[in-house]
């Protein structure tokens, strides 16, 4: 504990006290937790399909807990018609098939959410000082995830089903759409088609949505968004599933009483079908940096070779795009003279763009009513919930496990991580 030139090494008093206070803790915690009739109900209880449990002994099991390992003594229990057994206790502990206590299993869910599986054991063992590896990690945020999949089920269920209480009205709520790829594992890409050379798809589309809320402008008349009032859903599911999801979360956050609401999203066609279903009375925005892109690429197509004239010709239609000029926009995308067939089909593709969503983008009507026009806080969830876990390097995901992990991260950026827990522990 004294270094060399007899100054005291703070690190290693720490970490010196702390494994003594573990320890004494866990001797705590044992005794705790044995200090009971162990969970035993008597000689018989009766089984679920309709047999008898019949007492048979006492048995210990090793359970790793945030203060380290403990035996737990427990009642168990056997039927003999269904040739299983069980342990009162272990439901009473939550610890049932798992010799992982909740506390352990929390830090589990909330580093493997974070970090990739085989980073998470070492913080875990870092911070903690508790020895678990990474498929362990992996296992308990698959179960984990699925749970808070169902915890966000079952609020749906209950928002549309109205059985909530109302909240205060908002000025304005947002209801924000996206999509983007996760790396899949070959058998979650059969027969399906993607943009690589050979045709084949390399990920899954994770359809994410956000909903926030205004309630004033700057002092610039810039939209301003409300602190914290940001959620996250996300899943790799069908439009139709995804429809539900994102209609529930706005529900519960109280689209029925927001004065204004506006639906902010690229152009995908899925997007507007969930707005025009689920939203029928919202503001439909295009976001200006998506609209942006689509006539950059246009004048690319055709003038990349004068870099001059390209810059020239895309800032007039940047300043006709932020008045709500698209017809002018797209006229001038038409006088483009294309060197070929694809180039050809290229304006082509992007005036359909345009005058297929030229309502969504009178972005100076938008502005003057003091809307957002851009979906910044969604791309940016795209990169936090989904980019920074689920795309790094070399990782490929099955879809249960994927959607597991977005579930857990949709619960911690939406700020629903306790909501969650009381939830498991009722």
């Amino acid at each position: 504990m004294v270094g060399q030139e007899g100054r005291i090494d703070m690190e290693s008093l720490e970490m010196c006290i702390r494994s003594s206070m573990h320890g004494i803790g866990g001797l705590m915690l044992e005794t705790l937790l044995n200090s009971d009739n162990s969970g035993y109900k008597g000689r018989s209880i009766p089984c679920d399909s309709g047999h008898t449990y019949e007492f048979l002994e006492y048995r210990e099991k090793e359970v790793m807990t945030v203060l380290g390992k403990v035996d737990v003594t427990r009642a168990y229990y056997y039927d003999r018609c269904c040739g299983s057994g069980m342990c009162p206790k272990d439901k009473d502990l939550d610890i049932e098939c798992t010799s992982f206590s909740p506390g352990v299993r929390r830090i589990m869910a909330r580093v493997g959410a974070y970090r990739a599986f085989g980073l998470g054991h070492e913080d875990i063992k870092e911070m903690a000082g508790l020895d678990i590896t990474a498929k362990e990690i992996e296992r308990a945020c698959n179960k984990i995830g699925h749970q808070a999949e169902e915890f966000f089920d079952k609020q749906a269920s209950q928002v549309l089903s109205e059985k909530v209480i109302p909240i205060k009205s908002v000025p304005k709520m947002y209801i924000c759409m996206d999509g983007t790829g996760v790396p899949m594992v070959k058998k979650e890409l059969v027969n399906s088609m993607g943009k690589a050379e050979d045709g084949k798809a390399k990920t899954r589309e994770v359809k994410l949505g956000c909903v926030f809320t205004q309630t004033g402008l700057d002092e610039k008349g810039h939209p301003v968004r409300d602190e914290g009032s940001t959620s996250y859903v996300g899943a790799i599911e069908t439009s139709e599933d995804f429809g539900r999801r994102i209609y529930a979360e706005a529900k519960r956050r109280g689209v029925d009483r927001a004065k204004e609401v506006a639906v902010l999203g690229d152009g995908a066609t899925w997007i507007w079908n969930i707005a025009d279903e689920a939203f029928p009375e919202a503001v439909q925005i295009i976001d200006l940096y998506h609209a942006r892109e689509h006539y950059w690429k246009a004048g690319r197509t055709v003038l990349d070779h004068d870099k001059k004239k390209l810059h020239k010709w895309a800032d007039k239609r940047r300043k006709e795009l932020d008045n709500g000029q698209v017809e002018k926009v797209i006229e001038a995308i038409r006088q483009l003279s294309p060197s070929s067939e694809c180039y050809r089909e290229i304006c082509e593709k992007t005036i359909n763009y345009f005058e297929k969503n030229k309502e969504r983008m009178r972005y100076n009507v938008f502005r003057k009513k003091g809307y957002f026009v851009g979906s910044g806080v969604l791309e940016a969830g795209c990169r936090s919930v989904i980019g920074q876990r689920l795309k790094q390097s070399g990782m490929h995901w099955s879809v249960e496990g994927a959607n597991n992990i977005i579930s857990l991260r949709c619960c911690f950026f939406s700020n629903r991580w306790e909501d969650f827990w009381e939830y498991r522990a009722a």
